[in-house]
């Protein structure tokens, strides 16, 4: 999930500001309120824990206890330069997260169900983020909503042949990056951009 946890498992080689899962670090984060905290840190900036109580429809109390949770395994971190007296501001201590392949095959009972909550979850929130969007299409201007984009493709594929679009597809979106902080056009928005591919069993056809 180079943005959400969110979950990525690009085959990209992980950047300084992207880290990789390993056991340990995904049982700590596979939590579906950890899961949005860290989401609402990345996409939103620096909360307190009251904000994002808040935002989430939440007790300051469980936010809270898990963004503390969040930091023993340092996904977040405080952010000092903010907040008056004894007010504590949090921030995400890193830009994006993968997943080591190597966790699909863990041996580990408590590792499979870890990330088999993470990976729903990153779902879920992709779904909520569509609802989102979809809910409130008539707040943007047309220059907008006619440049979202809702497809979907079927192709016949290796496994090989997966990955290889997968990897063009990233490197193809981590080239606009920037793109939009070099150019002069004041019309920029944080866009969301979800990616999924999966292999699909086909119905037999009826016989005539």
């Amino acid at each position: 999930m180079p943005d959400t946890p969110a979950a990525d498992s690009s085959p990209s080689a992980p950047g300084p500001d992207i880290r990789t899962l390993n056991p340990r670090s995904l049982r700590g984060l596979a939590h579906p309120l950890r899961m949005r905290l860290l989401v609402a840190l990345r996409h939103h900036g620096p909360a307190t824990a009251s904000q994002l109580a808040d935002r989430l429809g939440e007790s300051s109390g469980a936010t809270s206890y898990h963004l503390r949770q969040l930091a023993d395994h340092g996904f977040v971190a405080d952010d000092p330069g903010r907040g008056k007296g004894r007010e504590r501001w949090w921030k995400a201590a890193d830009k994006a997260i993968m997943v080591d392949q190597a966790l699909y095959h863990d041996p580990n009972p408590e590792v499979r169900g870890a990330l088999n909550t993470f990976i729903h979850e990153t779902a879920s929130i992709h779904g909520q983020e569509l609802s989102t969007w979809l809910a409130t299409t008539q707040d943007w201007p047309e220059t907008w909503t006619t440049k979202a984009d809702l497809s979907d493709f079927t192709l016949r594929l290796t496994p090989e042949l997966l990955a290889e679009l997968d990897g063009r597809v990233h490197d193809l979106i981590a080239s606009y990056k920037d793109r939009a902080t070099q150019e002069s056009d004041e019309d920029v928005a944080q866009v969301r951009i979800h990616l999924h591919a999966f292999p699909q069993k086909r119905l037999d056809t009826p016989d005539a």
